[in-house]
């Protein structure tokens, strides 16, 4: 027994080891796009993130970074490390679970195996652990700074410790190992909440081990327990005991007087004495069960308690602090991630409902005066009875999810979905396309790297497959392998381990459907969400490694020689690991990418010093929050976060100074932009009013007048607007004279500046941006704003022929050109920006892996088409040194053979064209034209209109090729054969 031991520790350790090596060689150097910026940039300097936070996420991050010893610009990197060592513990504690499920399989106890059994287990471990280690998804959370290699690595402690305490004897023994599983559980409440969802199918283990003949209804009700259990973490302690100590402090607050933190004081003396008093009851009464249930809830709270570090960190009021945790008041709407809204889950409305009523939902209190005041409720929607529905799939009213929803379902605009509708929706996209598709991602391969790319398919024959699609480093192929393992071990329990069958199966529902069903994803998401169900994924590796172990059985009845059985076993084993390994190693490997954080530095970089800064959702911001944050990074330009600027707390963090960076010119008085209020101001048109002054109204806002006011259902009285046409006064003169105005534009100003809002309706931050704009204009245009050029176009407020092109953002001028609907580029500013003060790390680097649609994306829209409205203004003003200059530049620093030739390469053939650079056009329409022709061939050919997308992608592409050569005076024969092909494809289409 003790020699297997240390052979299960040793082989345990290796595959660590091995995992540890490939995350190592494979990790992110600095901060990766989506959350990671903001994690890396809050473990840093210990700030609030995103709700509902991760503290202990923070704290293990902030130790890492000390690695960085001092060089700011290995602090991602170190922070990217946490994840690599927490993943390869992941793997570390998957392997010693596999082997003590595959032990219960061969009915043994360790002292007991046999050498062939104890081999068998060991391979079983080795071969399951490495298969999770090198799948898609688990591989791509290993190597960032993201909480889910965390999450995961509680998830896989948790459930070896579930199985360890099983095997405990000892009953005072086997009791330290609950309250050590229940510790475990707290802490990974301040990382994620996903490791709670195995808490049913451990309280199913629980039950297994404690009954002597088990029932299916014993069962049952253990499950039931383990939900019940689950619920009252996540509803009852999670934001319950806060809730608790609210009550306590409006009590002692608003009734008894005292000072504010007294009533939440209370409460956590009488929650601690409670318990005492419990523990020591259940010790002098001998209930065993109580005092491990107290003991467990003990544990729970302990790790549950570095929550207190947002409270704590929140009150000194760091640049990074969602939701201003650092009072119960707003520590309770971080808790409960308010800020993200509801939605039904159980029974509920249809994206047909209409609202018909409005009615007063709970209180909502402001601290005033040394008392809690109510001043708004929140607002509770009444929608049409027949127009709700039990488990609401198709629930979302966005204009572009209801369009997504008919075209799915083949319903027309105004009918209402049916029950059927609504369940095929949640099978066929839901579970089909967001979850069933990842898993076959992770188990048998995938298409591409594209956006909604479904699984490979294994049969089908490659020859005619276009460049594009065969090249494509996340086109992986791992023909069934980890599959044909996985359904061998499905097949092992479920003939030889019932128990552990269903408590593996339980684990891997609840982890896997469960979340689908909890998540109700609607019908489109800005990115891949695979990433949330990499714990059911966890459990589908366990059964490919005792997969192994019915290969084994099987062979052992064909093949007798024992030395080929076991050379057999061993290659068709770990065959699924290695082809996991070499067909995910090159679109898993981040090495040497950069292009995330020299985005980030350019956007800034294309900004005027103190500049105002306004970006959009997360992409947009978080990594301009690292740069700035950890690498201090331009921090004299303020960035404003669209996204939360409807938000009190936000508003109140722009009103202060954060190092470089001026206050915003923000005037609202802070009861005027609390929750609920001024959250949306509604058009009331006023036919009288043509157009209305911006800052006349603005006041008017300031003041509340009644003027500007109506009253709602409820009798509420609001503020709504007249007019939708702005204007703001210029000081033309004084405007002329700075030197930050370009002089060419002189003839352009006015003494006003006038434009139409796009919507009619004005929510709390386009009131903020407009107070902004309007104050800064009446300052004298003193402090430049910018909008980054990657916003949607109803986030520019209607201002875009007011708008300047100077490199990734485009700066908000006080004059207007007409027609300039995508806005006007300065080519002296926007020149010097990109030739000199810009960075392009990695961007011609073919070793260098770039992610799919949106990590291309994100070159293309913001240099590429950047440079191609730079070159084709410097063409039009003559300067064509300058513009052939500005496009070699780009070829040379983004080549065709790192990120391909796009739309916008599309048209910078013609500029080529117009600048006299014939071999330049003709090379690249050639390489374009001949893409595009192989790709329509196969997406044309045997039923590929699924491909409809691309399809007029490369169509639109090779018209404006050929578009361009006609309208030159290239001679036809030297474009005869790109106008042949392109002709050819438009016959197939037409």
């Amino acid at each position: 027994m003790q020699q297997f031991k240390r052979n299960n520790n040793l082989v345990g350790w290796i595959v660590f080891a091995i995992s540890l090596i490939t995350y190592t060689l494979t990790v992110e150097p600095t901060a990766s796009f989506w959350d990671c910026g903001e994690f890396i940039a809050c473990a840093y300097k210990l700030q609030v993130p995103h709700p509902p936070g991760a503290p202990l996420f923070l704290l293990l991050g902030r130790m890492f970074s000390f690695l960085a010893l001092g060089d700011v610009t290995r602090v991602a990197f170190w922070i990217n490390m946490m994840s690599v060592v927490a993943s390869a513990l992941t793997i570390l504690f998957m392997h010693w679970t596999i082997v003590m499920i595959g032990r219960k399989v061969l009915r043994k106890s360790f002292a007991e195996l046999t050498q062939s059994e104890g081999i068998i287990l060991l391979l079983s471990g080795a071969v399951g652990s490495l298969i999770y280690a090198f799948s898609d998804t688990f591989w791509f959370s290993a190597v960032e700074a993201e909480v889910y290699a965390m999450s995961s690595f509680f998830t896989a402690i948790v459930v070896w410790a579930a199985f360890r305490w099983e095997l405990v004897e000892n009953e005072a023994e086997a009791n330290r190992w609950i309250l050590f599983i229940a510790y475990l559980v707290g802490l990974s409440i301040g990382v994620h909440l996903l490791n709670l969802v195995t808490l049913p199918a451990l309280a199913l283990l629980w039950y297994f081990k404690k009954e002597a003949k088990p029932t299916y209804k014993g069962g049952f009700i253990a499950i039931l327990g383990g939900l019940f259990i689950l619920g009252i973490i996540n509803s009852g302690i999670i934001p319950g005991l806060p809730s608790m100590a609210f009550w306590f402090e409006l009590q002692f607050v608003n009734n008894l007087g005292m000072s504010y933190g007294m009533g939440a004081i209370f409460f956590l003396l009488v929650l601690l004495a409670a318990i005492v008093l419990g523990i020591r009851y259940s010790y002098k009464a001998g209930k065993e069960v109580l005092n491990v249930a107290l003991f467990s809830f003990v544990f729970l709270l302990i790790g549950y308690s570095t929550y207190t570090v947002a409270l704590v960190r929140s009150g000194y009021n760091p640049p990074i602090n969602e939701n201003d945790p650092s009072n119960i008041l707003n520590f309770l709407k971080y808790l409960k991630r308010e800020q993200y809204g509801s939605r039904s889950l159980l029974y509920g409305p249809v994206y047909t409902a209409e609202i018909e009523e409005f009615k007063e939902g709970d209180e909502v209190y402001k601290m005033k005066d040394g008392k809690y005041v109510v001043y708004t409720h929140k607002p509770e929607y009444v929608y049409q009875k027949d127009q709700q529905m039990l488990l609401p799939r198709v629930w979302s009213n966005s204009g572009q999810h209801v369009a997504l929803y008919q075209d799915m379902l083949g319903i027309p605009a105004g009918q209402k979905p049916g029950f059927g509708d609504n369940l095929r929706f949640m099978f066929s996209h839901q579970m089909g396309h967001m979850y069933m598709r990842y898993l076959l991602w992770n188990f048998v391969g995938r298409e591409s790297d594209q956006q909604d790319a479904w699984a490979i398919n294994v049969f089908e024959d490659t020859s005619a497959l276009p460049d594009v699609m065969k090249n494509n480093k996340a086109r992986n192929n791992y023909y069934y392998l980890p599959l044909l393992l996985v359904l061998f071990g499905f097949y092992l329990l479920y003939r030889k381990n019932e128990k552990d069958f269903l408590v593996t199966i339980l684990m891997f529902v609840l982890t896997g459907v469960g979340l689908v069903v909890y998540l109700n994803s609607p019908p489109v998401e800005p990115r891949e969400r695979d990433y949330i169900y990499v714990g059911s994924f966890y459990f589908l590796a366990i059964w490919a490694g005792l997969g192994v172990m019915q290969l084994f059985e099987w062979l052992s009845l064909i093949v007798k020689k024992p030395q080929v059985r076991w050379a057999l076993v061993t290659i068709l084993s770990f065959s699924a690991p290695a082809i996991l390994a070499q067909q995910n190693w090159d679109d898993h490997d981040r090495s040497g990418r950069y292009h995330q954080i020299d985005f980030a530095k350019n956007l800034l970089n294309s900004c005027a010093p103190n500049a105002i800064l306004f970006t959009g959702g997360d992409n947009d911001t978080f990594p301009l929050w690292y740069v700035q944050e950890v690498e201090g990074f331009r921090t004299d330009v303020r960035v404003c976060n669209l996204s939360l600027l409807g938000t009190d707390w936000y508003i109140d963090q722009m009103k202060r100074q954060t190092y470089q960076s001026s206050p915003l010119p923000i005037v609202l008085k802070k009861d005027q932009f609390l929750e609920g209020v001024n959250d949306q101001i509604m058009y009331s048109e006023n036919p009288n009013i043509k157009e209305m002054s911006l800052p006349d109204y603005l006041d008017l806002v300031h003041k509340d007048d009644p003027r500007i006011q109506a009253q709602t259902q409820s009798g509420e009285l609001i503020n709504t607007f007249p007019s939708d046409s702005l204007v703001i006064p210029v000081n033309a003169m004084k405007v002329a004279q700075s030197n930050w105005f370009p002089k060419e534009f002189v003839p352009f100003l006015s003494d006003r500046l006038s434009w139409k809002l796009p919507s009619k309706n004005i929510f709390k931050g386009e009131l903020i941006q407009l107070e902004i704009i309007s104050n800064n204009a009446l300052a004298g245009w003193t402090r430049p704003i910018y909008f980054a050029a990657t916003l949607p176009n109803d986030q520019y407020l209607g201002l875009k022929e007011s708008m300047q092109l100077e490199g990734y953002a485009y700066r908000l001028m006080p004059f207007k050109i007409q027609g300039a609907q995508d806005g006007f580029v300065n080519s002296k500013i926007m020149a010097d920006n990109m030739l000199n003060r810009m960075y392009w790390r990695g961007l011609n680097d073919e070793k260098v892996y770039y992610h799919g649609d949106f990590y291309m994306g994100i070159p293309s829209v913001t240099l590429r088409l950047g440079t191609y409205r730079l070159a084709d203004q410097l063409v039009r003003e003559g300067n064509a040194p300058l513009a052939k200059k500005v496009l070699d530049h780009l070829e040379q620093i983004m080549p065709n053979k790192v990120i391909p030739y796009d739309q916008f390469s599309a048209s910078m053939v013609g500029l080529y064209l117009l600048l006299g650079e014939e071999s330049k056009a003709l090379k690249m329409a050639k390489t374009m034209v001949d893409r595009n022709d192989q790709a329509l061939d196969y997406y044309l050919s045997g039923g590929m209109r699924a491909h409809e997308r691309d399809i007029q992608i490369a169509l639109y592409e090779m018209n404006v090729i050929v578009s361009s050569f006609k309208e030159s005076k290239v001679s036809p024969a030297k474009y005869k054969d790109l106008e042949s092909k392109f002709m050819k494809q438009m016959a197939r289409v037409q």
